[in-house]
């Protein structure tokens, strides 16, 4: 019995690991690819639209990609994945126009979809049922903390050096993880036979999660791509320095509050979490400073550093070995679109009105997201709080 509740397993670790520098790979581009569509001769507006186009590509191959891990391809999957964020950096460097950089980013949303739904379905695998929400809450530390430092690495390498090397260390980062791919022993998962229709492509317990999470990553989208210019444009610290924030924030929240989830739901993270986002976008709009810009940095760090977790906890957590890459492949398609849909509104909204008033409009979402779970997910048999309360 103790042997089943262990959670750190060899396994364990080398998937955190390897989600980890897949995230470092893509959010590296994500946060600085504004900056190289500008030195491509492109607008706000255009970077935008690239990051629509990138989540669009993500979006569109997760449904195949979840059918084909529930047909038990693990190790297929993943390796694909990987040799595409490998491949895809050099790309960007050979890229002179923007179209050739539009095409070699949507790829990599390919890339981005084969890896990540991979690694969170093997994560899923090897995470003890006990244990769920807290595994997944350090799973998603990776996803979480990636996502918070690689913006500050990445706009120190392209200020330091020039792009050349930002891409170069983009794919480096994929290699280090296609290597640990090698040290990974999976045991044979036993995979029902799929057909290919839409209820083999999506999970229906997934999707109240996956549509909370969506809106909610509207903000988190808008704050990737377009945080570190608004800094610039402002004479506010360094965006590098805000998503640093984050990742120490983040660290604390996964180490400390990951584990409630599986005690109390996952309704405390979706209030708070929310409530944090909406005050950091409120001042970063009304009142930016330095020391508001630091303030709103913990607040966006706790703000989704609790809730990502949460909330794919709540949608992959009810459903079986044979069903958790398309559970997976559902909510990480709402995380893609989330910050698609986030980045290109934005992208929009700057152009048409300003930073102040995109980040103003922006702030609905989280309060969107709110009713959304207490008019929906809470009542949700999927829902972890639910399930705790009704002892199901």
């Amino acid at each position: 019995m103790m042997r089943s509740e262990k959670l750190w397993s060899r396994n364990f670790v080398l998937v955190i690991i390897i989600n980890f520098l897949v995230f470092m790979n893509h959010i590296m581009l994500l946060s600085t690819f504004p900056f190289y569509i500008e030195s491509l001769g492109g607008s706000e507006a255009l970077a935008g639209l690239a990051a629509t186009l990138f989540s669009f590509i993500a979006v569109l191959c997760r449904p195949f990609v979840g059918w084909m891990l529930d047909s038990g391809r693990r190790r297929a999957i993943l390796l694909a994945g990987l040799c595409g964020m490998i491949l895809m950096p050099f790309g960007y460097i050979f890229a002179s126009v923007i179209f050739l950089a539009f095409v070699f980013r949507m790829v990599q949303g390919a890339s981005l979809a084969l890896s990540n739904t991979a690694t969170a379905t093997i994560a899923s695998d090897v995470i003890p049922p006990a244990r769920f929400s807290e595994g997944m809450g350090m799973f998603g530390m990776a996803t979480a903390l990636a996502t918070s430092c690689a913006p500050a690495l990445g706009l120190y390498l392209m200020n330091s050096f020039d792009y050349t090397v930002l891409f170069a260390c983009a794919s480096g980062s994929a290699v280090i993880a296609m290597i640990l791919f090698l040290l990974l022993k999976l045991r044979p998962v036993e995979a029902a036979p799929h057909p290919l229709n839409v209820r083999a492509l999506f999970a229906g317990s997934a999707v109240p999660a996956s549509a909370i999470a969506l809106v909610f990553m509207l903000t988190f989208g808008a704050l990737e791509n377009f945080l570190a210019k608004y800094a610039a444009g402002k004479g506010l610290p360094s965006g590098g320095l805000f998503f640093a924030i984050m990742a120490v924030m983040l660290l604390l929240v996964r180490l400390t509050l990951g584990k409630y989830a599986d005690r109390k739901g996952e309704g405390m993270f979706v209030y708070s979490c929310n409530a944090a986002m909406f005050a950091a976008f409120m001042l970063l709009a009304l009142i930016p400073n330095s020391v508001t810009f630091v303030l709103a940095a913990i607040l966006a760090g706790y703000g989704f550093g609790g809730l990502e977790p949460a909330l794919q906890s709540m949608a992959v957590h009810g459903s079986s070995p044979a069903e958790r890459g398309s559970a997976n492949s559902t909510f990480l398609c709402a995380y893609d679109i989330g910050i698609g849909l986030g980045g290109g509104i934005a992208g929009s909204l700057i152009t048409a009105a300003g930073y102040e008033s995109m980040f103003l409009i922006l702030s609905a979402a989280n309060v969107i997201s709110v009713l959304m779970y207490v008019f929906w997910g809470r009542h949700d048999p999927s829902s972890m709080s639910y399930a705790l309360h009704h002892g199901v």
